[in-house]
């Protein structure tokens, strides 16, 4: 019963710390050298080296800045776009560091998997705020920021004592992640092809879906509308939805633009 125990723990605080690094690495870092130079938890023998002063002091100077750089809108973007050569890494470093004395096999995989979930809530992150960042107040991005950092306390919190808990809310947020990371990539493409339209990069999709018999030339859509004339109804639908896929339709706009097609066909 001991050893389960300690096995459930050790994946608790693997998962935990590989979790949190993507959120925020700095963070994570002071939670584990603080508890363990307190005596609050005996780390790992590899990965003690976070509870050195100077580890410590870096780690406080680090979360200090992207404390101020997180709340900042724009501003965040840029910084997760920098951290992404970071957070990634380093919480594959940690996880793999958290498994203790065992086979540089095992160390490997530690590594690996934690690697992988640091960089699939670094995704979500980075994600999220750049869709925050569409709405011109600043509070959305200060509410989100310190959701964050709670998230990171609390989180790794339970990791340390409750490990258990913390392993059926880990699996519940990546349950959450693979139904949400596809919205958040559909809506950061629609603020791509705006931003591409408002430069003159790519042309506007949504007169085409007002008025599909309009004239359109453009090789980014395979299904243009301007061809939905001379194509069969599945040919049209099957273009619309790569173009939902996308990211060129949101979802209204992909629901309007198939009722059309229907519709036209219909009375064909």
């Amino acid at each position: 019963m001991e050893e389960y125990q300690q096995l459930i723990g050790i994946i608790s605080l693997t998962m935990g710390v590989a979790w949190a690094s993507g959120l925020n690495l700095y963070a994570a870092i002071l939670v584990l050298g603080f508890a363990g130079s307190t005596g609050g938890i005996e780390l790992p023998e590899n990965l003690q080296i976070v509870q050195d002063p100077a580890v410590m002091l870096a780690a406080g100077l680090m979360y200090a800045v992207e404390f101020f750089a997180d709340k900042i809108p724009g501003v965040d973007t840029g910084w997760d776009a920098l951290h992404t050569f970071i957070r990634i890494p380093a919480g594959a470093l940690l996880a793999a560091n958290t498994v203790g004395d065992v086979t540089p096999a095992l160390q490997l995989a530690a590594g690996i998997v934690g690697g992988s979930v640091t960089s699939v809530t670094h995704a979500a992150k980075a994600s999220t705020r750049v869709l925050i960042n569409t709405s011109p107040e600043p509070v959305s991005n200060w509410l989100a920021s310190i959701s964050e950092d709670v998230a990171v306390f609390g989180g790794l919190w339970l990791a340390l004592n409750h490990p258990v808990l913390f392993l059926i809310g880990f699996i519940a947020f990546l349950f959450l992640l693979i139904w949400l990371l596809p919205k958040l990539w559909r809506g950061i493409a629609r603020i791509f092809r705006k931003i591409g339209q408002w430069l003159g990069l790519a042309e506007e999709t949504r007169e085409a879906i007002e008025d599909p018999s309009a004239p359109k030339n453009s090789a980014l859509y395979p299904a243009s509308t301007a061809a939905l004339s001379s194509q069969s109804l599945v040919d049209a639908l099957q273009g619309l939805q790569a173009m939902h896929k996308s990211g060129a339709l949101s979802d209204l706009e992909f629901e309007q633009a198939k009722a059309s097609v229907i519709a036209k066909h219909q009375l064909a």
